[in-house]
């Protein structure tokens, strides 16, 4: 008798909301201390130093931003390049532990834009250079580092030799003051291992791949339940199928309303759709939205190019429904539909709290263009 296929729960694109806005501290704002809500995001997007500052408060209850500030200080918490290749900030102990995991993904990251300006150059022979370079602990400019290396390999364009040095062969942070609360400065690498005080963990060389399931368990805790085009989206990865099918039995599938498969921790929090969902304001390139290969239970496909414009955007009814900006203290929202009385209103209390929390209390100012016919 040929065995039926198990019937799974389809997950409609409300309940797919839901489900984003729990796991991402956008349903609730979380009592978590800053380390602990760095962490359950897998790290925060932050190529644009400022805007984590206002992920994490819309995230956490009476968020301080001195606190995230202390942390990188304190070397608690890194800015780094890895997941898609593009900076982030992440807890000391997780960059260490997954930071060899991306570095083939690294390098053909980098290689996809420069391969004809690197061609012939033996990587494995920049990287011990640029070791060298930065040995002694000391935080340099990508420019610095160049110049020390661009008298051994003349031929590469400088941006080329930079990119591949600094965002993929040598494990570097971004030293403060770089990214902390309003602090305006330029970036400066110090070795990641002098940085933490210790060299990165090995990638597994027996084809086990402990991170890659760590990573499985902890991106659906964060994003869940999601396919795995979007655990791919999200972390450039594209070396993880191994991954899910060890943690496979440990995991629970559903399929969304385009018959894909969905993968989630089986006791992971999915809220009913009907939850009521609260007006939030979030940063450019924020997780919520770039965490996903298919974007279209936070976002229509009508606006999908605004998560990578780097728009700030507004949650209403947990989906984007509006542009911000700020200046001169004021937030000005723009509407990307119809706003309801009641939608408007909750939009101004939101806004006038953002304000008043970029501007230290000087300034509660909020406006609300009009909404497009």
């Amino acid at each position: 008798m040929m065995m039926r296929p198990p019937v799974r729960t389809v997950l409609g694109e409300r309940a797919l909301n839901r489900a984003t806005l729990a796991r991402q501290l956008l349903l609730d704002r979380a009592d978590l201390p800053v380390t602990g809500a760095v962490a359950h995001l897998c790290g925060l997007q932050a190529q644009e130093p400022q805007e984590p500052f206002v992920g994490l408060w819309s995230r956490l209850r009476a968020f301080d931003p001195a606190a995230l500030s202390g942390l990188l200080v304190r070397r608690s918490v890194v800015r780094v390049h890895l997941m898609r290749r593009t900076v982030h900030l992440v807890t000391a102990g997780d960059v260490l532990a997954w930071r060899a995991r991306h570095d083939a993904m690294l390098r053909q990251r980098v290689l996809g834009v420069y391969r004809r300006e690197l061609a012939g150059v033996d990587l494995d022979e920049l990287a011990a250079a640029g070791r060298a370079v930065m040995a002694d602990g000391e935080p340099r400019s990508m420019a610095e580092v160049v110049e020390a290396l661009a008298g051994r390999w003349p031929e590469p364009g400088r941006r080329a030799l930079g990119e591949m040095v600094i965002s993929a062969l040598v494990p570097v942070a971004q030293a403060p003051p770089r990214g902390l609360w309003r602090a305006r400065a330029g970036v400066r690498n110090v070795l990641l291992s002098s940085w933490l005080g210790r060299e990165i963990d090995p990638h597994a060389q027996d084809g086990s791949d402990p991170v890659g399931q760590a990573l499985v368990r902890r991106y659906l805790t964060a994003f869940g339940p999601a396919a795995t085009a979007d655990l791919r989206a999200w972390s450039g990865l594209a070396g993880l199928p191994g991954a899910v099918a060890a943690v496979r039995e440990e995991l629970v599938s559903f399929r969304d309303e385009r018959g894909r498969e969905l993968l989630d921790l089986p006791d992971a929090p999915r809220p009913d759709p009907d939850t009521p969902a609260p007006v939030r304001f979030l940063p450019a390139f924020d997780n919520a939205i770039l965490g996903y290969h298919a974007r279209g239970r936070i976002i229509d496909d009508a606006h999908r190019g605004l998560s990578v414009a780097g728009a700030r955007v507004v949650l209403v009814d947990g989906r984007v429904a509006a542009t911000w900006t700020v200046e001169s203290g004021t937030v000005t929202v723009t509407p990307l539909r119809r706003l309801s009385p009641a939608d408007r209103t909750a939009v101004a209390e939101q806004g006038g709290a953002l304000a008043a929390f970029l501007s230290d209390g000087d300034s509660d100012g909020v406006r609300i263009a009009d909404s497009p016919s």
